[in-house]
């Protein structure tokens, strides 16, 4: 049965609202809720205090305000923040705004997940439905709350970036879903570890029906976990290594899509779109056009004849990797970060098998990862930094001209960073700082 946003403002009306985390989605849950409900009573749950001009609204602040959520018949959980140890009170629904979305809008989903490749895959698909005449927003974990647009534009295509947090308490599941990868990550964020992580990711194909589609590369690590007989979605599985001349001219066509696993984002977006009828022209015009993204091997610039990147957003062994082999010249990689308790033994082994001259390590795992490669006797210089000020610096005196340097951690950066966007910037500023003088 189809549902309107009426619908959804009709559902707000009758319940106890919660705003779990009043971040950039939780601003944007409330000012729709305002916008059609300007007098009803509210909740909003944060740890931090803020202010708000709303006398309609009962504040929850410190460090027990999930406590808030007894009081609430329905919760709109902000995507950050993790429930581990918690008991939800059974009265209580646990909702999200990616949840509601896919329950309560007209438009049409391409929903996005992975471990690693979900920006580039869910951004190409977005720039193929443009470059083919199609009404298409990009919103989710790229930085735009669905809510912002929501009832806006009747029958609009939404590609929707989806993390593993707004996967996790979703009843719903979008009309496309692209599933790139599934490693070990995030997992802090769940009591049971990697199977709460792996339950979360695989909501995206949960609830389709038979008149959806599930698209995923069977040579990827997502075919570990899915079996496609149990699944009510008709699969297409996306193979980058079919022997496809187009396939083959796209993925060699763009700087910005080096190596074997944009090669498999192309695949994978390629076989989305065509679904909705985009045609080849509009799939290549998008390719060729795509100039990267931010974190994301980004180039910051050349100096002393030293290519810099940063690829602050590869907070997993797997995408450095990627990274360090798409390149092929890397001088010097700086590793290291918030230790989540992942196992880097076997990401040891791998470096130690690259012609990485200097790996400069920052704290928390660079430093446990230089023990490991020091007892595999890397060939590479092993370098310890106190912090990225330091390890910059190393990286200036150190790589050889006609080389990369390359900011890639194979770990989260909340140990000393709000975000990884906050960790690559520093990175660009202080390679902006220290190795403009070489030129």
């Amino acid at each position: 049965m189809f549902r309107s946003l009426d619908d959804m403002i009709r559902l707000f009306s009758d319940k106890r609202i919660l705003i779990l985390g009043f971040g950039r989605e939780g601003r944007s849950s409330y000012r729709l809720i305002r916008k059609f409900l300007p007098d009803k009573p509210l909740g909003i749950a944060d740890q931090n205090p803020f202010s708000l001009d709303d006398d309609k609204v009962s504040f929850h602040f410190g460090s027990t305000y999930l406590d808030a959520m007894k009081d609430y018949d329905l919760v709109l959980k902000s995507p950050g923040i993790p429930f581990v140890g918690i008991t939800i009170p059974p009265h209580c629904e646990i909702t999200c705004q990616t949840d509601l979305f896919l329950k309560y809008s007209d438009s049409t989903v391409i929903g996005v997940t992975g471990t690693k490749g979900k920006t580039t895959t869910a951004t190409l698909i977005h720039r193929m439905l443009q470059a083919a005449g199609l009404r298409a927003r990009l919103t989710g974990n790229v930085g735009v709350p669905v809510f912002d647009h929501i009832g806006e534009s009747e029958n609009e295509l939404t590609v929707m970036e989806l993390s593993c947090h707004q996967l996790e308490f979703m009843t719903s599941s979008p009309h496309i879903a692209v599933l790139t990868n599934v490693y070990e990550e995030h997992l802090d964020h769940y009591n049971d570890g990697f199977a709460g992580y792996l339950r979360a990711k695989m909501n995206i194909t949960k609830y389709q029906q038979s008149n959806d589609f599930l698209i995923y590369n069977p040579h990827s690590t997502v075919a570990k976990y899915l079996d496609p007989s149990a699944l009510e979605a008709k699969v297409i599985l996306a193979d980058p290594t079919a022997p496809d001349p187009f396939l083959a001219r796209l993925a060699g066509c763009n700087p910005h899509l080096k190596g074997s696993h944009n090669r498999q984002n192309i695949a994978v977006a390629m076989t989305a779109v065509r679904r909705l009828g985009v045609p080849d022209a509009a799939i290549e015009q998008a390719i060729t056009s795509f100039e990267g993204i931010a974190n994301r091997m980004e180039l910051v610039g050349t100096f002393g004849g030293v290519s810099y990147y940063n690829d602050s957003i590869a907070t997993i062994p797997y995408s450095v990797l990627m990274g360090v082999d798409s390149l092929g010249n890397v001088g010097s990689l700086i590793i290291g970060g918030m230790d989540r308790g992942l196992d880097y033994r076997d990401f040891a082994d791998e470096l130690c098998k690259r012609p990485i001259d200097n790996i400069i390590c920052l704290p928390d795992t660079g430093h446990k990862i230089a023990s490991l490669l020091r007892q595999n006797g890397c060939r590479s210089q092993i370098i310890l930094a106190a912090d990225m000020e330091e390890a910059v610096q190393n990286a200036v005196r150190l790589t050889p001209a006609g080389k990369a340097c390359v900011l890639s951690p194979a770990a989260a950066s909340y140990n000393k960073y709000r975000d990884f966007e906050e960790k690559g910037n520093h990175f660009k500023t202080l390679v902006r700082q220290y190795a403009n003088h070489c030129d």
